[in-house]
């Protein structure tokens, strides 16, 4: 039988994504992006899972990008839709309700370095790489690095590596803002599991209204920001779970959210 190119696994509230195409460094084809979007929608609508991880098979690699030899063989309008599939991808993890923590081992490249630039937290493997070497192959970003990336390392830095398409490692993209964690290559997800901690005790709704917060109020002008986050802070102190955290607080105990 054909090797299944994503896996999904659900456990102790957290969903595993795994893409798992060691032969080209877990790039992209089209079954591979239907088949991450469907799993993906299927994590979100599942109230078990609050935190979801994105990681690739292996050491080597966690998206290496788009599968450049699929990609030659397209013209003008089916890259057109290449690119919409990606943006589609990107923008469900960034729309995504829970959190969504990348965890990158080995390479992060072109499409795979956009997808982790989509998520909210990045935690690398002192073996990682990023890079978005599109114009070394005549072409550009196509699912949103053009448009995130300045938005988490500023314009400058940005700017030299998509039109460089030099790489960076672990300690410049902890350095430069880009990763939130880096860790030896062996501990990478017992660290992302620690994280995950920090996370999974928290009320899923307060979570997503804190994410729709800083995405949506760093996208419009201050005075506006400041009215949505008003806006939001009015909504969340009507939940169940702003009296549980505050009573908690109190009563000098544990909260007990119930996500409600």
């Amino acid at each position: 039988m054909d090797r299944e190119p994503v896996l999904f696994e659900k456990k102790d509230g957290k969903g595993i994504i795994t893409i798992d195409r060691p032969k080209v460094l877990n790039a992209l084809d089209w079954d591979t992006f239907f088949k991450f979007q469907a799993g993906l929608e299927d994590m979100i609508a599942d109230d078990s899972v609050r935190v979801i991880i994105i990681t690739g098979a292996g050491k080597r690699a966690f998206i290496s990008g788009g599968d450049v030899g699929e990609e030659l063989k397209m013209n003008g309008l089916v890259s057109y839709r290449w690119a919409l599939t990606g943006h589609k991808l990107c923008a469900t993890i960034e729309s995504c309700p829970k959190p969504v923590i990348a965890a990158v081992n080995g390479y992060a490249l072109g499409g795979g370095f956009e997808i982790a630039l989509a998520c909210d937290f990045r935690i690398c493997s002192e073996n990682a790489q990023f890079g978005a070497p599109e114009s070394k192959l005549g072409v550009c970003c196509g699912f949103g690095g053009n448009i995130r990336l300045p938005r988490v390392v500023g314009i400058t830095k940005a700017k030299e590596m998509l039109m460089t398409g030099k790489f960076i490692d672990s300690a410049e993209a902890y350095r430069v803002g880009l990763v939130n964690r880096v860790v030896p290559v062996d501990n990478l997800m017992d660290e992302v599991d620690d994280f995950c901690k920090d996370l999974l005790n928290k009320s899923a709704v307060t979570l997503d209204i804190i994410k729709h917060a800083v995405n949506y109020g760093t996208e419009i002008d201050l005075r506006s920001a400041a009215q949505y986050e008003a806006a939001l802070f009015g909504v969340v102190s009507g939940t169940d779970d702003k009296y549980e955290g505050m009573t908690a607080f109190l009563e000098k105990r544990p909260a007990e959210f119930t996500d409600k």
